[in-house]
């Protein structure tokens, strides 16, 4: 008996903890998308207006996608050229039922990227 009831603690901690892993991952899918389009918004305006070339301005967007992170909670890196920006977010979860077993806080990461849009 304290066999079986020791599997279906383990069993259920491995079904909550694991979906709790697979929604932190979501929101860090998310944070990194979001970050990624708010970088996007930082455009070099004199290159557009001079002759329509649509490209970023890469320290601009560098900062604006780090500040998203941070107000989201998250660490991350990002990456930014002239026409696109990726952005890696990295939360950490920690398990509910599977820190009796030992299970320590863990990373969790998703990757976003953007490309610049022409303003309207």
């Amino acid at each position: 008996m304290v066999v079986a009831v020791a599997g279906m603690v383990l069993v259920a901690g491995l079904v909550l903890d694991g979906g709790n892993a697979l929604a932190a991952r979501s929101r860090a899918i998310g944070i990194a998308e979001e970050a990624a389009r708010s970088a996007c918004q930082q455009l070099d305006l004199a290159a557009y207006r001079a002759g329509g070339v649509l490209r970023l301005d890469p320290p601009a967007a560098e900062h604006a996608a780090r500040t998203y992170l941070a107000t989201a909670g998250a660490t991350g890196t990002v990456t930014v050229t002239a026409e696109n920006v990726t952005v890696t977010a990295t939360l950490t979860t920690s398990p509910q039922l599977l820190d009796v077993i030992g299970i320590a806080p863990f990373p969790v990461t998703g990757t976003g990227a953007a490309r610049p849009a022409a303003p309207d």
